[in-house]
C-alpha cells in the first residue's frame, strides 16, 4: 500500500503518468512541464485548485525530478521482469520458475518441488517441457486444421443439401399443384357437364309443361267465352226467341265451341328433373370416374401358385384354401429355398405349417420391383393374423398387436382395418402401411436396407375347412 501511495504522489493530475520534467506552482502543486504548460495556455489557473497563477514562472522541482525518474526506472524494470521467462519469480518463494510441474501443468521452482503440495508429481526443466508441450500444441493445431478443412467440406455439403432440398420441395410443389390442377380441371369439367345435362333437361321439361299451359289458357278462355254467350240465351224467358236465339248462335260455333267437357283432355305434365346416380352419389361416382384417369395407378399385382391346396382365382386376385384337395404335406415353417424368389422364380411358391387345426401359408407376388415407388392394396378382411409387406420388411399382425419386421418394434395403432395400403419408395428405401379405407398412417419402415429387386409379400393363417375369406389384391 505505501508503494502505491509513493507512486500517487509521483504521478501527474493531467496526464496520470510519472512526472516527466515536474514543475510546481506558486499554490504548491506539482504537473509534468508540458502538461501544465498546455493546460495554461488556454486558462491561467491551477488545474487543481483553481487559484490564478498571475504569469509567475514555473519553477522546477529536482527532488521530485529525481525521484520520478527513479520511479520511472522501477517500473520499466518491473515490466522488463515481467516479460522475461528468466526473470520470473515463484510468488510464494521468491525463486525463478525454473521447473514445470507436468502433473499439475503448471511452473514451479526447486523449493515447489521438494515441498508438501508436490510430492509425488512429475517435474521437468522448463525448456524441456516447453519443446514437448509446443509438439503437442503443433500436432493439436495441425488436427484442429484438419477438422477445421473437414467441418468446412460438411458445412458446404449440408449448404448443398438445404439448397437441393428447397429446390425438391419446390419441384414438389410444382407438381403437387400440377396434380392437383388436374384433378380439379377433370371436376370443373364434369361439373360443367353435368349442370348442361341438368339444364337440357330443365329446358326440355319447361317448353312440354309451357305447352301445356298455353292449352289451358286457351281452353279456358274459350270455355269463358262459351259460358257467356251460353248464358246470355239462357237469360230469355220467351220459348220462339229462346230457340231462336240459340239456333242462330249455335250455328256460328265451330266444333271446338261445341257443348263438350275439355277439361278432361287436358293434364298437368309433371316432368320430375333427375341426374339418376349423379344426384344421390354424385361425388362417389366422379371418384370412380377419377380413377380411371388418376396416373400411376396402383400397381397390379397378380397371385399364383403351384399348391394343390391353395386356389387362384382365374383373374389372379384372390387366394384361397381349398380343403377338398389337400393332400399331406411335411411341415415346413420357413419359405423354401427352391421356391423363393431369390432363385428367379416368377410365381408364388407358399410354405405353410400343418398341425391339426391351423396352416399358415405365405408367397412373393410375380411382380418384381426395381427402382421408383410403387402403391398396392390388400383385403385383409376381418383376419386376426397376417403379414403384409416385402420380402424381410413388412408389417404384421396377430391379434391385438401390429409389429414389424427385424427387431420385432411394437407398433402403436389400435384400428383393424379391413384393406391395408403399401407404399415402397426404392429410392429411399421406405415403407409405409396405411388403412386404405381412409389412408390413415400406420407405420413407416425406414432404412429397411432392401436388395432390390423386391417382391410383394403376403402371410395368413387359416384353419380347416372351406376359407370363406380369402386375401385379395384390391383392384378398382
Amino acid at each position: 500500500m505505501a508503494s502505491a501511495s509513493y507512486t500517487d504522489d509521483l504521478t501527474c493530475s493531467i496526464c496520470l503518468k510519472i512526472f516527466s520534467d515536474p514543475v510546481i506552482l506558486l499554490c504548491g502543486h506539482s504537473f509534468c512541464r508540458d502538461c501544465i504548460t498546455l493546460s495554461l495556455s488556454s486558462l491561467p489557473q491551477c488545474p487543481q485548485c483553481r487559484a490564478a497563477t498571475l504569469g509567475k514562472p514555473l519553477l522546477t522541482s529536482h527532488i521530485l525530478k529525481s525521484l520520478a525518474e527513479k520511479e520511472a526506472e522501477k517500473l520499466r524494470r518491473k515490466t522488463r521482469n515481467d516479460e522475461g521467462v528468466d526473470d520470473w519469480l515463484c510468488p510464494e518463494h521468491e525463486e525463478k520458475l525454473k521447473l514445470f510441474c507436468v502433473t499439475d501443468q503448471q511452473l514451479a521452482c526447486i523449493i515447489c518441488r521438494d515441498g508438501e503440495r508436490h510430492e509425488g508429481h512429475k517435474f521437468k526443466p522448463i525448456r524441456e517441457a516447453a519443446a514437448s508441450v509446443r509438439r503437442e500444441l503443433e500436432m493439436f493445431v495441425e488436427q484442429v486444421s484438419d477438422d477445421i478443412c473437414a467441418i468446412e467440406s460438411l458445412a458446404n455439403t449440408q449448404r448443398e443439401e438445404i439448397t437441393e432440398t428447397k429446390e425438391t420441395s419446390q419441384q414438389l410443389m410444382t407438381q403437387i399443384y400440377r396434380q392437383f390442377e388436374e384433378m380439379h380441371q377433370f371436376l370443373r369439367k364434369r361439373e360443367d357437364e353435368i349442370k348442361k345435362d341438368l339444364k337440357h333437361k330443365e329446358e326440355e321439361a319447361v317448353e312440354k309443361m309451357s305447352e301445356m299451359l298455353n292449352a289451358m289458357e286457351t281452353a279456358l278462355s274459350e270455355n269463358r267465352e262459351l259460358e257467356g254467350k251460353v248464358t246470355s240465351v239462357l237469360k230469355i224467358t220467351d220459348a220462339e226467341r229462346f230457340l231462336k236465339s240459340w239456333t242462330e248462335e249455335n250455328s256460328t260455333m265451330s266444333e271446338k265451341h261445341s257443348l263438350r267437357p275439355r277439361g278432361r283432355n287436358l293434364q298437368v305434365v309433371n316432368t320430375s328433373l333427375s341426374l339418376g346416380p349423379h344426384e344421390s352419389h354424385l361425388q362417389f361416382f366422379m371418384w370412380k370416374e377419377m380413377l380411371q384417369v388418376i396416373q400411376p395407378r396402383a400397381a397390379e399385382l397378380s397371385l399364383q401358385t403351384d399348391s394343390r391346396n391353395i386356389t387362384v382365382s382365374e383373374d389372379g386376385k384372390n387366394l384361397m384354401y381349398s380343403p377338398n384337395i389337400v393332400q399331406s404335406q411335411q411341415y415346413n415353417s420357413m419359405f423354401a429355398p427352391s421356391a423363393c424368389h431369390f432363385c428367379g422364380s416368377s410365381r408364388f411358391k407358399p410354405s405353410y405349417s400343418e398341425d391339426t387345426s391351423v396352416r399358415f401359408a405365405s408367397v412373393f407376388s410375380s411382380n418384381q420391383f426395381t427402382s421408383g415407388q410403387h402403391y398396392w392394396e390388400i383385403e385383409v378382411g376381418k383376419r386376426d393374423y397376417w403379414k403384409v409387406g416385402v420380402q424381410n420388411n413388412y408389417l404384421s399382425y396377430n391379434e391385438p398387436k401390429y409389429v414389424t419386421s427385424g427387431q420385432n418394434t411394437e407398433v402403436s395403432f389400435t384400428g383393424t382395418p379391413r384393406k391395408i395400403g403399401i407404399y415402397l419408395d426404392c429410392l429411399s428405401q421406405e415403407l409405409s402401411f396405411y388403412d386404405a379405407e381412409n389412408m390413415t398412417h400406420i407405420h413407416t419402415l425406414t432404412d429397411c436396407s432392401m436388395s432390390l429387386p423386391v417382391t410383394a409379400y403376403f402371410e395368413y393363417k387359416f384353419s380347416k375347412g372351406a376359407d370363406h375369406n380369402p386375401l385379395r389384391v384390391c383392384w378398382f
